[in-house]
């Protein structure tokens, strides 16, 4: 029983998981909102041309029916007339036909976004085998979509049938009307009946929208034990780790030299070592290392302080020591303290130190035998 359940998809899509998706063509379609944005586009541009562009077409309906007599007498110019006046109509309709087309591509990249990927259409097995057609056709899925096909046309129909339905009686005039009465009563009514069916297609969309949103996260979702094994792939991967390091270790620096300004003195080597050190007088506590480096790091410490006014303090052997025995927020090895005790003492007599008086003997701090190292971090056997 646990184990059924640690199958259960509850755990929301990685990015991973859905980057991978969209490589594969997978992502939140909603096929009426383009439906619905190609209906309101014509009919706000049938509304925008005043009924020019519906008189235009009547007329070259009509010239379809008038034949002069040299066409009669040569049938053969029949076809050309023909198609003459399909492109006369062609031509009339490509304003509506270009913006259905601009409105079309925006609303379908208005749910999951713009995608090109040749694995959508790519043929696959999948797709030959009757176990998932059939499952395919009776599944989840497409119970959804037919009910949603029989609400869209039961709501299409119904909204149409009162539109009609509150004009019968006009209708039902048109017959003893003129010509030209008739085409305008019977445009007004077209237009209304087109605006309702426009909206409906609307509120179609608006409620089809979250729906294709909320079942593509649910086909999405993973087991907790797909999570687990992504994030081991993630992790294994050399790349990934190094990266991950180099991150931590950048991020590691900056909160390392944003505390150098904090230190009371930097002790260097003086150019490939540089310890910051931090000592508060008030407490009982040992000076501890707020920063520390080699090289171009330490070239870092050093400026950083500078900016500061934080004293530098050359002593090779301390700055070694300090550097290859303790970490960075650590109190210093309780074997160091007389040594950096000197230092600090001194550079506090320096800052006190009023002008014109005698200078302070700078200190020349022991560091003991077993703590003398050289560049690479051994410990001398020379305790030059």
């Amino acid at each position: 029983m646990a184990e059924d359940s640690a199958q259960e998809k509850t755990e929301e899509p990685t990015a991973r998981k859905l980057s991978k998706a969209r490589e594969d063509g997978q992502v939140a379609r909603s096929i009426e909102l383009p439906a619905a944005a190609i209906v309101i586009g014509a009919f706000l541009m049938i509304l925008a041309t005043g009924g020019w562009l519906v008189t235009e077409i009547a007329e070259n309906f009509a010239k379809g029916f008038v034949f002069d007599r040299k066409t009669l007498d040569q049938p053969l110019l029949l076809p050309s007339t023909f198609f003459s006046q399909m492109w006369d109509g062609f031509l009339l309709i490509t304003p509506i036909l270009l913006l259905t087309a601009v409105l079309a591509v925006i609303a379908a990249g208005m749910t999951g976004g713009y995608l090109f990927s040749l694995k959508a259409v790519a043929p696959k097995g999948s797709k030959l085998s009757l176990i998932q057609g059939f499952k395919r056709m009776f599944g989840t899925h497409a119970a959804t979509e037919l009910g949603k096909a029989v609400l869209k046309f039961a709501l299409v129909s119904g909204v149409l049938w009162l539109s009609i339905a509150s004009e019968f009686d006009t209708l039902l005039q048109l017959g003893r009307m003129g010509l030209e009465p008739a085409l305008a009563v019977g445009g007004e009514l077209i237009a209304k009946s087109a605006l309702w069916i426009a909206l409906s297609l609307a509120v179609i969309a608006f409620i089809d929208v979250p729906i294709q949103k909320s079942q593509f996260t649910k086909r999405m979702r993973m087991t907790q034990q797909e999570v687990k094994d992504e994030m081991k792939d993630i992790e294994g991967r050399p790349e990934v780790k190094a990266q991950i390091r180099r991150r931590q270790r950048e991020m590691a620096n900056g909160r390392m030299m944003q505390r150098v300004k904090d230190a009371d003195v930097i002790i260097t080597n003086p150019e490939h070592f540089a310890v910051a050190l931090e000592y508060d007088p008030s407490s009982d506590r040992p000076p501890i290392v707020v920063a520390k480096g080699m090289d171009e790091m330490a070239a870092r410490i050093r400026e950083e302080g500078g900016v500061h006014g934080v004293h530098i303090f050359s002593a090779p052997p301390l700055a070694r020591a300090l550097y290859f025995t303790t970490d960075v927020e650590a109190p210093i090895n309780e074997a160091l303290y007389h040594a950096v005790a000197q230092v600090i003492a001194y550079v506090y007599n320096l800052e006190a130190a009023q002008p014109g008086r005698g200078g302070l003997v700078k200190p020349q701090p022991k560091v003991p035998a077993n703590m003398r190292y050289d560049a690479d971090g051994r410990v001398q056997t020379d305790p030059a």
